[in-house]
């Protein structure tokens, strides 16, 4: 268990108008931060005031990229309780990522003790309107000064927090989905399965032309044969064809997303079939021609779960549900928020009370 210090800030903000907020753009009063150095390992766990880190400018992060973050969020409860989603999903996966970039494990425990010391140094962050929660970003850096192509023998764990607002503030519009036929976001042997931010900033370039198009994410196929789809933007997808739930397999290049890994197991609890396979996008533009692409959806910790309602490659556009949302995508929406906020049972002990 860490022995976590804590020093409250001086000067603590005004709390954000909950109707305003705006995600990614205001930070709470504090941070976590814990540093590693080979020989001695992770030390110095501690609670501090949000500000700037100092950093040299030859600290290795900024040249060879060596870093990895997560997405998560606290949530506050009808009751006024404040709740987390699956921690310890999130200490896993982060340290695949390490195991990846080679950087050094943090126990998972010492992880979700991290996350909660800050989340409850901040408890009064976690908003209370329908649909808002305090999203926390966890993220580990090296901090060599050196250059030269190698592991870091130091790192800086840090987790940050910021109060966002209802994702669908208007209600859930279906969105538009380009396949990406040009850039590749990730290949088997990669990086895909990390979060890394050089996986994200490989897909600005498309996000943007897909954006002057009109559409608001890429649908993005695999680096090798470039017909199999991977991941939707920076979700995970899945499709319902015939009655059939199917995603794309965990090849090593997509990431295992914990909401993705969420909706499995409620529509295997519900009785769905469901597949994780190959699926090409030839696949899905026959079965939306066919009349049985009945619903598609895009899953993540921002927006939970993201309806998709027109599939577009090169000249061809096909509708899925009608341009609506459909009744199963819908479910786990109601389910999986109902769960994170509070207002639904959960009969799976996914929810991490914050003290």
């Amino acid at each position: 268990m860490l022995d976590i210090s804590f020093t409250s800030t001086p000067n603590p903000k005004p709390l954000p108008d909950p109707d305003t907020l705006v995600f990614g753009k205001t930070f709470t009063d504090h941070m976590f931060l814990m540093n590693y150095d080979a020989g001695q390992g992770w030390h110095d766990p501690r609670v501090v005031p949000y500000g700037p880190l100092p950093f040299e400018p030859s600290c290795m992060v900024f040249h060879y990229a060596q870093e990895i973050f997560e997405g998560m969020k606290a949530y506050r409860t009808p009751e006024g309780k404040v709740q987390l989603f699956r921690p310890y999903e999130n200490a896993r996966r982060m340290n695949s990522s390490c195991r990846r970039l080679c950087i050094p494990e943090i126990p998972e425990e010492d992880f979700v003790q991290a996350v909660k010391a800050v989340v409850s140094a901040d408890k009064a962050w976690v908003p209370d309107k329908v649909g808002t929660s305090l999203y926390i970003r966890p993220f580990i850096i090296a901090t060599d000064c050196s250059l030269g192509v190698h592991a870091s023998h130091s790192y800086l764990f840090a987790v940050i927090c910021c109060p966002v607002g209802a994702y669908y503030p208007e209600g859930i519009n279906p969105v538009k989905i380009y396949v990406e036929d040009e850039d590749v976001r990730a290949v088997k042997g990669g990086t895909g399965f990390t979060k890394c931010g050089g996986n994200y900033a490989a897909s600005i370039r498309a996000g943007e032309r897909a954006e002057e198009q009109g559409y608001s994410q890429v649908l993005w196929l695999d680096g090798v044969h470039r017909k199999y789809i991977e991941e939707v933007g920076s979700m995970n997808v899945m499709f319902k064809i015939g009655g059939t739930v199917v995603t794309p397999e965990l090849t090593g290049s997509v990431l295992p997303g914990i909401t993705r890994k969420s909706c499995l197991e409620l529509l295997r609890d519900w009785g769905y079939s469901v597949e994780e396979r190959l699926i090409s996008a030839q696949e899905l533009f026959d079965a939306a021609r066919a009349g049985t692409l009945e619903e598609a959806w895009g899953t993540g910790t921002a927006a939970v779960v993201s309806p998709i309602g027109l599939l577009a490659e090169g000249d061809e556009k096909v509708e899925v549900s009608g341009g609506q949302i459909g009744r199963l995508t819908q479910r786990l929406y109601d389910t999986l928020t109902g769960i994170q906020w509070g207002t639904e049972p959960d009969p799976y002990g996914w929810v991490e009370p914050v003290d």
